[in-house]
């Protein structure tokens, strides 16, 4: 039987990081299981090619959510990376870390050493930061490249002036001291090509002699030897591949994400008794937190008509997108390069909220109801609203004993009733936003939620009808201490009462960021690499805010 030093299983965002790194040391071996295929796609690279990986089952497990309380009987899409790189290889490309306070709170629930202060230098290290950005705050040589879009638009320029008409200022690097405020999006993209986990940290470990990535190998069950874990089984070519088992002699890492890495844990037999022993698996380890507390962002996306101006919807189609076609082909600039979102504004709910509790951004393009990733054929606009730090919570739950079945998936946006506040406040600041006087050469009209809707219970029920996830799923393996009954692993993301066994993916999130999250889970892996390997980790960041 094959063995090797660590085995991690899952090649996205946080395997890519920690296959880098681990890899270093010349005498280590690792091993990496990624259940879907290479990303050779063109559509992976090609900055707009989100529109098609969107639906593309041969590089996403394509999740549906349950129906929830305010989903008005729908099953949301949840998209996720079954590639190389993981999400980091089909999503909007967005760069954005959060709020100080986002991690100042994860150390107050316990976690030693997960401080901003604490996070700061790993951000730093991970990053070259290509434009505006103080040094205090951003890196400039690290394996990320980050950019900021180049897209100059009339509409893009508009809705900013009319956030500051609104009293909402510009601000040039929300990743830097502050978030609040608006700006151009931040994005990993270089000259026209997207910067995933694999490109920026897999496929340079690849040409190490000490890593093995394989793929199309999907991870049926963890092999334990008491309480350690020793090694994993996984099936080669999937569900009716042949069925294998590998070694790890010190570690075996979970980085399957949100949804996977709990799944696996529990049918593995790691989770809540009563869960386990009704799809008849044997109980190996207790741990009732496994799979929940899930947290996302629950996103109403407000549309407005556009007249005097040609949108995104326009652009895309006939003689226009071939123009655009040749355009990148030749300057790897214009429409083809593009993110889904242009422009990120960060602002309060309320008077007294203390810091940015709202998220919006705006793309003047517009989608088809219910369709998401398809865009409208008549021009439009849209800003999406969040609450940045919701309280409501789900669940990832095993639907069967069958590893290939998906998992149980169910969110509960917007349970909590502050949730329901937030979100509406929102949506009337989009409407703000939208109806701006700087917006009002191109507004025609708001399409949805429309005019009619005024009342809080109005919006509301918009909001019920046509939110949507906005990818950010976290928080379902969270972290903290022994004694909290929600926790899975420690604050060096060891699983409570195993050996060998570490979760290492955003799904170790003990509560929702005010950001999306790859970010961040790319910061974890690299900040968990240091823990792994036994190095000093890197000093605190000296802020004088903290002093």
């Amino acid at each position: 039987m094959e063995t090797f030093d660590y085995v991690i299983i899952g090649a996205g965002s946080a395997g890519s990081v920690l296959t880098n790194r681990l890899s270093e040391d010349a005498v280590t071996r690792v091993c990496v299981l990624e259940a879907g295929p290479s990303d050779w796609h063109p559509y992976i690279h090609l900055p707009a090619g989100f529109i098609k990986t969107f639906h593309m089952k041969s590089v996403n497990w394509a999740y549906q959510q349950e129906v929830g309380p305010y989903t008005g009987g729908r099953s949301i899409y949840a998209p996720r990376g079954k590639t190389l790189g993981g999400s980091s290889s089909i999503n909007g490309h967005i760069y954005n870390r959060g709020q100080r306070q986002d991690f100042d709170t994860w150390a107050q629930l316990g976690n030693r050493g997960w401080g901003y202060p604490d996070v700061l230098p790993y951000f730093r290290r991970m990053e070259r930061r290509i434009g505006e950005g103080d040094d205090t705050y951003r890196g400039r040589d690290g394996n990320l490249t980050v950019t900021t879009m180049d897209w100059q638009d009339p509409l893009c320029e508009a809705f900013m002036n009319g956030a500051v008409s609104l009293g909402i200022p510009r601000n040039p690097d929300y990743n830097g001291q502050i978030q609040e405020g608006v700006s151009y999006c931040q994005r990993t993209i270089q000259n026209g090509l997207r910067v995933s986990a694999a490109t920026a940290y897999l496929h340079p470990a690849r040409k190490r002699p000490n890593v093995d990535v394989r793929t199309h190998a999907h991870v049926t069950g963890i092999i334990f030897e008491g309480k350690r874990a020793v090694g994993v089984r996984y099936n080669r070519g999937g569900k009716y591949g042949d069925p294998l088992e590998i070694r790890a002699t010190k570690e075996v890492i979970l980085s399957g994400g949100a949804y996977n890495s709990p799944q696996l844990l529990q049918l593995s037999g790691v989770g809540s008794p009563d869960l386990l022993r009704s799809h008849g698996i044997e109980v190996r380890h207790a741990l009732p937190g496994v799979g929940e507390g899930l947290q996302d962002h629950y996103a109403p996306r407000s549309v407005a008509r556009v007249k005097n101006i040609r949108t995104i919807n326009e652009l895309r189609r006939g003689l226009s997108l071939w123009v655009e076609a040749l355009k990148w082909a030749t300057t790897r600039r214009g429409l083809l390069s593009l993110s889904p979102t242009m422009v990120y504004c960060f602002w309060r709910s309320g008077e007294t909220t203390e810091s940015s509790d709202l998220q919006l951004t705006f793309t003047p393009a517009s989608y088809k109801e219910g369709v998401q990733g398809q865009l409208e054929d008549e021009p439009g606009m849209t800003v999406a609203s969040w609450q940045q730090r919701p309280e409501s919570r789900g669940y990832v739950r095993i639907r069967s004993a069958d590893p290939f079945q998906p998992p149980i998936i169910q969110t509960n946006y917007l349970t909590e009733e502050l949730d329901r506040r937030v979100v509406v406040a929102g949506m009337r600041l989009a409407r703000r936003l939208l109806a701006s006087d700087p917006l009002k050469p191109y507004f025609a009209y708001e399409d949805f939620p429309g005019p009619k809707v005024q009342s809080d219970d109005e919006f509301l029920a918009a909001a019920t009808e046509r939110g949507t996830t906005t990818f950010h799923p976290g928080c379902t393996c969270r972290m903290g201490p022994a004694n909290a009954s929600w926790a899975v692993v420690d604050d060096q993301l060891r699983v409570h009462g195993m050996e060998g066994l570490r979760v290492i993916d955003a799904s170790i999130m003990p509560r929702m960021i005010s950001a999306n999250l790859n970010a961040s889970t790319l910061m974890i892996a690299d900040k968990a690499s240091d823990m792994i390997r036994g190095k000093t980790p890197e000093a605190a960041a000296k802020l004088p805010e903290y002093a």
